[in-house]
């Protein structure tokens, strides 16, 4: 950030009175510019014991498998968020949502939000960000082809709550370090 987004001044990077953190301080009139993590919602959309993925056709990731999820907008709840990016991303209408996982991506300044949902009908196609999409059963995921961590340990746990036969909502953090993808659980 160089400018001031309240009245165009040049913004310095330094830590306010009375906080501890650097940010973004407008020199005329003081603003403080704060930038927070991004939310991304998005759903496990499910039909007959299986469950729909998406093949990205946009960046990052093109052509990699994925969930229905993207950045929540302004204005909208997380389930609006998510139950938008499945219609977006697959032309899919869901029902009877519930909160799967939240996962902390502090490196990439990110929180997913994944909800269990029911897929109308079972029908669903592409949309403008997906080049094709398909139902899978755990047997069929192709998982050297998903496109995000968060979606490789998103379907871990569903398919072990599934063989359970109970799902809980789970919560944890994706960490990198050293080149490493590192998932703790809480």
């Amino acid at each position: 950030m160089k400018f001031c987004s309240q009245c165009g001044s040049i913004v310095s990077h330094t830590i306010p009175n009375g906080d501890n953190i650097p940010r973004y301080v407008c020199n005329q009139c003081e603003t403080i510019h704060y930038q927070n993590p991004k939310i991304i919602t998005g759903t496990i959309p499910e039909w007959n014991d299986k469950i729909l993925l998406c093949k990205r056709a946009i960046e990052p990731r093109h052509g990699l498998w994925t969930l229905p999820a993207g950045f929540m907008e302004n204005s909208e709840t997380t389930i609006e968020g998510a139950l938008r990016e499945s219609m977006e991303e697959a032309h899919a209408q869901l029902n009877n949502l519930s909160l799967f996982c939240v996962f902390s991506i502090p490196h990439i300044s990110q929180v997913y939000m994944i909800y269990r949902g029911e897929l109308i009908d079972g029908k669903a196609r592409p949309g403008s960000e997906t080049l094709s999409l398909d139902l899978f059963s755990e047997a069929d995921i192709p998982w050297d082809e998903l496109a995000f961590p968060v979606i490789n340990e998103t379907l871990k746990l569903y398919f072990k709550d599934k063989a359970a036969g109970r799902f809980l909502t789970h919560s944890g953090d994706i960490i990198r370090s050293n080149d490493q993808i590192i998932v703790s659980h809480y």
